[in-house]
């Protein structure tokens, strides 16, 4: 088995609104044209946050030189259950976690997702099983029995949990960890495995497209983590008979990530990403022939480049999920 060692496979005719095929791989066209979505709506409902951080401190602050800067912020909590729902269920807080990558200026595509005290707790005490000397020095909130719902407390937890985030974000064993990557998409994962299940695709996208753009903050372009997802939303772009209009931006960064990448465990899911953007560029009346020559390129060098498994189903041999494969 070859590492792989993949070519330039853009198509020659894009779509309109695509990137321009002689865009090199990686380039800011090619970047900007995939990462230019939407922010997901956290708080569909429009309810007034229980508690805003006014906090001076956290106005946006420049880098000095330019270069980028990873911040946790969390802006907004809210009180769940809302009013008038079930009251049955114990109230909690929930808080609203924005991750944004600075420079000298503020990041435009921040991600959002939302996480509970029980969240961030699980996080801390599983690090500090696995590595507590790393942890040395957070000191973590501690459970309270009454009290939960005031600012002052909601304040300072909200201020411990982006100095705990933060700290592991610059920790490379702490932000590799399983449990950090947990911490940051299994949630979200199991709701668009759930409505992909469901054939409801273009429910499971958006949420899909802010995984991505959270894990990019954070992790490398070719880390593990941000290609897994990437290929599993050039899947769910591509499981209907219609691709999904964004199917072919994130198909064209799918590829440019995938170029000159040299990681033996990834190339299940190189196979069948490359026939999967070939059947993509045939629906969409383009060149499939650099992807083609690609893999014939890459059967004489003695790979095994039949197409036996879908995208979704080599996703699932890395990443065991519920989503129909």
């Amino acid at each position: 088995m070859h590492a792989v060692m993949a070519k330039r496979l853009l198509p020659h005719q894009p779509s309109e609104d695509g990137p321009h095929p002689d865009d090199e791989p990686d380039s800011p066209a090619i970047e900007a044209a995939a990462l230019d979505i939407p922010s997901l709506a956290v708080d569909p409902t429009g309810q007034k946050a229980f508690w805003e951080s006014y906090n001076p401190a956290k106005k946006f602050r420049p880098t000095a030189d330019g270069s980028l800067e990873l911040r946790f912020e969390i802006l907004l909590a809210h009180i769940m259950p809302r009013e008038n729902e079930d009251v049955k269920i114990k109230r909690f807080v929930i808080y609203e976690l924005t991750v944004r990558q600075d420079s000298s200026t503020m990041d435009e595509q921040p991600a959002k997702i939302e996480r509970r005290y029980t969240d961030f707790r699980d996080l801390y005490q599983c690090l500090k099983r696995e590595l507590p000397n790393e942890l040395a020095s957070i000191n973590f909130p501690s459970k309270v029995l009454m009290g939960n719902f005031s600012a002052e407390l909601i304040a300072e937890r909200s201020a411990a949990f982006e100095t705990f985030l933060t700290h592991i974000a610059r920790n490379t064993k702490l932000r590799d960890s399983e449990a950090f990557l947990r911490f940051l998409q299994h949630d979200e994962l199991t709701r668009a495995c759930q409505y992909l299940d469901e054939r409801r695709n273009e429910m499971a996208i958006p949420i899909l497209e802010n995984c991505f753009r959270l894990l990019n903050k954070i992790f490398m372009n070719r880390s593990r983590p941000v290609l897994l997802i990437l290929c599993r939303l050039v899947a769910a772009c591509t499981a209907s008979p219609v691709p999904h209009h964004s199917a072919e931006r994130w198909a064209l960064l799918a590829l440019s990530r995938f170029d000159t990448l040299c990681d033996i465990d990834l190339l299940p899911l190189y196979i069948p990403l490359l026939h999967t953007c070939a059947h993509l560029w045939w629906q969409r009346g383009q060149d499939q022939k650099p992807i083609t020559d690609r893999l014939t390129e890459m059967s004489r060098q003695g790979i095994n480049t039949a197409n036996i498994t879908s995208l979704m189903q080599a996703i699932h041999k890395l990443d065991p999920r519920t989503e129909t494969i």
